[in-house]
């Protein structure tokens, strides 16, 4: 599973070898110092997701061990589907740091729920306030399209709820671990210091990752404006979230291509954009990612 998104970008290289060739020829003479910023705000990702983290939990978390753990656990997002190795690596941290279980797996929960829900007014305020950025007709999806949107949201509570009917073991700890959610949630709402980093991190990260991708964009001299880049990379990940692919690669890279090639842009520079936005915020972060994960094992903060 985890090597199959870069088998399937592996053979779509293989095929379309001109347009990666293009690509990275095109990368190679891009402006550095925007290739710079686009590093810089893939580093302030991790320092919004920690802010998020420590606005999940009523405890308070050391900022620099919280933001290292964060930096790993970006590692490894790119190493398993789903975001489950950084949930995993976030759940180990706060377990050292005296956490109760169910109130880290609570977190999780919580973390997930609100980075899903902030990202929609997001992009409806994006709409707002920037019209021209994109053509609002191409955004509604046809009739089977939304028939299959609406049958998700009503069949997945009901499938839930038949599990834990059947499987009466799974009753008590889903049940225990729902009452701890909830009771979790209403007292992190009666703390300023914990729920305005919780939802202004989760408005926040979308459009710090989209920041990745517009630097690379205007690193290339991409004929689109910095609103469209943007959008673009929010459209492209809300198309292709639904994909437990590692760290989005494969699902995510697809999408972004199609959603700048459909803004007119020339197949070799949105290549050469996804490309420089994948050198950036996997390949140039994975081995040290991977050498903090391991110095904090080393310590026994994970």
């Amino acid at each position: 599973m985890t090597l199959l998104p870069l088998l399937l970008l592996g053979v779509w290289a293989a095929v379309d070898r001109q347009a990666v060739y293009d690509g990275v020829t095109r990368l190679a003479g891009a402006d550095p110092w925007w290739l710079l910023a686009g590093a810089g705000f893939t580093f302030l990702g991790c320092v919004v997701a920690a802010c998020i983290r420590q606005g999940a939990v009523p405890d308070r978390l050391p900022p620099g061990l919280l933001v290292a753990s964060q930096f790993a656990a970006g590692a490894a997002n790119h190493v398993l589907p789903a975001s489950i190795g950084a949930h995993a690596v976030t759940l180990r941290f706060l377990q050292k740091q005296g956490v109760p279980l169910p109130r880290a797996s609570a977190s999780l929960a919580l973390y997930s729920l609100v980075r899903a829900i902030a990202k929609t007014p997001v992009v409806l305020v994006f709409l707002l306030a920037a019209p021209s950025a994109v053509r609002p007709g191409a955004l509604l999806p046809d009739g089977r399209t939304l028939l299959v949107a609406v049958a998700g949201v009503l069949l997945a509570p009901a499938a839930a709820t038949l599990v834990l009917a059947v499987v009466r073991p799974l009753r008590g700890p889903a049940l225990d671990c729902l009452r701890t959610a909830l009771t979790g949630v209403r007292e992190l709402h009666t703390r300023p210091g914990r729920f305005l980093p919780l939802w202004g991190g989760a408005v926040a990260a979308p459009l710090v990752q989209a920041s990745v991708v517009a630097s690379v964009g205007t690193a290339l001299d991409l004929p689109l404006s910095w609103p469209q880049l943007v959008f673009a990379y929010l459209a492209a990940t809300t198309a292709a979230g639904a994909v437990p692919a590692p760290g989005g690669i494969g699902p995510v890279d697809a999408a972004l291509v199609l959603t700048l090639a459909g803004y007119g842009t020339p197949l070799s520079l949105a290549t050469a954009t996804v490309l420089g936005y994948r050198v950036l915020t996997v390949w140039l972060f994975l081995a040290p990612g991977m050498l903090v994960m391991s110095a904090m094992v080393q310590r026994e903060a994970l």
